[in-house]
């Protein structure tokens, strides 16, 4: 029961399942909400801006019935005198042209977003194949297209029987009418009716659009088999994970090493740990540690330093204290200010005394280092100054 439980698409889809649908031109659409919001907006359009869209007609009938001499006898002169009449008949057409396209462009965010993937586009050799078009034609979504086919006709045929009835009077009455308000009477009666048989595709486009939701969620769920195998991939292959962080690890280290040449000095154990500090006055509110290692680390650690004349200071309760309070870019605890100002003014000093000679500086013979911040917990280890 379990095995079988896991083979059944019970679950939604996931994150990853729907970016991998919509990646491939998978998207849920409403032909029904697409075609009825068009026109809808071609018959308010119409309302709208019918009066602007008939004068150029009028104008182009009227010109078109109208034939001078000079274009009797010179046919390019007729031509280009259709063309321009043509051209404003275009221009008064533009702004419903331009509400449809609009119209149709965005209708498609009203129901699975607007999307355009190349996948769609891409041929599909397999849905060539007969039995595949056989077993589409009798399924399950095959059946809901042609029950909503056969009521969509009998919607609007049922739409146009009362909206025709309706008008039948005034469609008699149009021939006692002049031909000024008879023409228009029969624009105001056809406007009228479309609209009219146009809303109720409004009820279908209201169904469609829900069901066509819940089947396109329908259609992606996914098995519980399937979101364990997805949750595995999106984990990674435990061993692949191992050498990414090994990876992340030295690309930290040698970013770490890069740092060692600008330290100001490496506090050493002095062969377990070593810390190099970096202070610059004015920037910093307190030194920060640049780089810290122990055992191989700390050797090339003191390796770099030595090469780039950083100086380093044995001071073994103070490197075992920054190594274990302190990580990479973080600034000294409050309770080290005092051994680490000790020491960088003695660096400062021997900075000094290097470039421009005199007294040599004595190094710190003891540093404040709080008993508790020494993971070895001494009373209090002085430093043995040793300057390399």
């Amino acid at each position: 029961m379990a095995d079988d439980s896991d083979l059944e698409r019970t679950e939604p889809a996931s994150p990853r399942r729907l970016e991998q649908a919509r990646e491939d031109g998978d998207v849920p659409r409403s032909r029904e909400l697409a075609t009825c919001t068009v026109l809808l907006a071609a018959g308010v359009g119409i309302w709208v801006l019918g009066d602007a869209m008939l004068r150029p007609l009028r104008r182009l009938l009227v010109a078109g019935l109208s034939l001078e001499r000079e274009q009797a006898f010179d046919p390019n002169l007729l031509l280009t005198n259709l063309g321009a009449k043509l051209l404003d008949v275009l221009i008064a057409f533009a702004p419903l042209g331009g509400l449809l396209i609009l119209v149709a462009i965005c209708s498609p965010l009203l129901i699975g977003g607007w999307l355009f993937s190349t996948k769609a586009l891409q041929p599909n050799f397999g849905k060539l194949n007969p039995l595949s078009g056989i077993r589409n034609m009798f399924s399950a979504n095959a059946g809901v297209e042609l029950i909503k086919a056969i009521g969509k006709t009998v919607l609007v045929g049922f739409v146009a029987w009362i909206v025709i009835k309706g008008q039948m009077d005034a469609v008699m009455g149009l021939s006692g009418e002049s031909l000024k308000d008879g023409t228009s009477h029969l624009g105001h009666i056809l406007l009228v009716s479309f609209l009219s048989i146009v809303s109720g595709l409004v009820f279908i486009a209201l169904i469609d659009a829900p069901y066509q939701m819940w089947h396109y969620a329908n259609k992606l769920k996914m098995t519980r088999e399937e979101l364990r195998q997805e949750a595995k991939e999106s984990d990674g292959n435990p061993e692949i994970k191992a050498k990414i962080r090994q990876q992340q690890r030295e690309m930290a280290r040698r970013r770490m090493m890069s740092e060692i040449p600008n330290a100001d000095v490496v506090v050493t154990n002095p062969t377990h740990y070593a810390v190099a500090l970096k202070y610059t006055d004015g920037k910093m509110r307190a030194p920060q540690v640049v780089a810290k290692g122990a055992d191989d680390v700390a050797a090339k650690i003191r390796a770099i330093a030595q090469e780039n004349n950083v100086p380093m200071l044995e001071a073994p309760p103070l490197a075992r204290a920054l190594f274990k309070h302190t990580e990479l870019g973080d600034e000294i605890p409050a309770a080290l200010y005092t051994a680490v100002a000790e020491v960088l003014a003695y660096v400062f000093q021997l900075r000094s005394y290097r470039q421009q000679g005199g007294v040599r500086p004595d190094a710190p013979t003891e540093l404040d280092v709080p008993p508790e911040l020494d993971p070895h917990n001494p009373a209090s280890a002085p430093a043995n100054g040793v300057i390399q």
